[in-house]
């Protein structure tokens, strides 16, 4: 039983470590340093210690003492509990569903079956838009109770364009599960083993659905409508500065990854590698023994998974770099007229495939 917890508690600092202690921090550099590349510019250099500036890394630890050392400001009027509570009912939600991604397969190790996912739920596909969609809560809420009108304004676009979005999101998912047949996600990467069964090769259109519409769900470029600076200051985090500002931002960071996580795992095998099964690896590090073997088999699952999430993460800051903000009524028209029935079409004929091929 202590093993078990011990495990479990290595898995949840593994992947929080990941997530908040390098993906967060480290993102905020990439942002700028991507961009400026993309705009033939230098990007963040200035910050160095003792004259030594790390292509700019010093950066992260120059805004993390900026947040933490900065006025917390709450505006005169404002709901101050709400105020408070609305960053961080956004940024747990995102963290939270890494509790059911996994990012590695089944590994003997010491004589003991270690899974590498924090909680194999059968329903787990479920359960990550179940926790996300609270998120939705907390970006309405800081809009509302900052008494703001620009601020009230972000809130009430955050809100139409995540419940127009999540109805997409949701539908482009029935497709993979009428396809694996289940909803525990283990269950699906390891289907992915083999490389013709990878999502994106039963789902492309799922996928081009699911990764426009997860785009939209953070807010990013070209859906930022509910930020906007030219026409809404800072939208629903207006009134946001210090940690509470830094909060709104690793949410969206963490979700970044959230999204290259699970567009990986369902769409791109995974922790699999392309012809390359665990009995092959396992086979070829034999030598080792059956725990050296296995310790190596991890090492590349969660190599490989997390390289598919890194790329993922750089093909939407391509996307934010690249494409002009849609204009609000576009957004609610790309969503509803031709995201959504799209969706439904892709339900009807991989229904009608799976039909024909019984």
């Amino acid at each position: 039983m202590f093993v078990d917890f011990l495990i479990t508690l290595v898995k949840i600092l593994f992947i929080f470590g990941v997530t908040v202690g390098f993906f967060a921090p480290v993102l905020t550099w990439v942002e700028r340093k991507q961009s400026a590349i993309m705009q033939d510019r230098i990007g963040a250099n200035r910050a160095d210690i003792l004259g030594f500036t790390a292509f700019g890394l010093f950066h992260i630890i120059a805004d993390a003492l900026k947040m933490f050392t900065k006025e917390d400001f709450i505006p005169r009027g404002a709901n101050k509990a709400l105020h408070t509570l609305s960053p961080i009912v956004a940024l747990i939600p995102a963290l939270i569903t890494f509790a059911v991604i996994p990012f590695g397969g089944v590994y003997t190790l010491f004589g003991k079956e270690v899974n590498l996912v924090i909680s194999d739920l059968d329903v787990g596909l479920l359960f990550i838009f179940a926790v996300a969609s609270i998120a939705t809560y907390g970006y309405v809420i800081a809009g509302w109770s900052s008494n703001n009108n620009w601020s009230l304004l972000g809130s009430i676009r955050v809100a139409a364009q995540m419940i127009s979005y999540e109805v997409t999101m949701g539908l482009t998912i029935i497709g993979i599960l009428m396809v694996y047949g289940t909803m525990r996600l283990t269950e699906i990467g390891a289907i992915q083993e083999d490389f013709w069964r990878w999502g994106i090769f039963l789902q492309p259109v799922g996928f081009f659905l699911f990764f426009a519409a997860s785009i939209a769900e953070n807010k990013r470029i070209p859906f930022d409508a509910p930020e906007a600076e030219s026409e809404l200051v800072a939208g629903y985090f207006t009134e946001y500065s210090g940690l509470k500002f830094g909060m709104f931002f690793m949410a969206e960071f963490v979700e970044m990854v959230t999204i290259g996580a699970i567009v990986t795992l369902l769409f791109f095998g995974g922790w699999n590698l392309p012809f390359v099964t665990m009995d092959g690896i396992l086979s070829m590090f034999d030598f080792l023994g059956e725990t050296g073997a296995n310790i190596i088999a991890l090492l590349i699952h969660v190599g490989v998974f997390f390289a598919k999430v890194c790329f993922f993460i750089f093909f939407q800051m391509i996307v934010r770099w690249t494409l002009p903000r849609f204009r609000y009524d576009q957004i609610m028209k790309l969503g509803w007229k031709i995201l959504l029935p799209l969706s439904l079409a892709n339900i009807l004929i991989t229904g009608a495939v799976i039909l024909a091929l019984e």
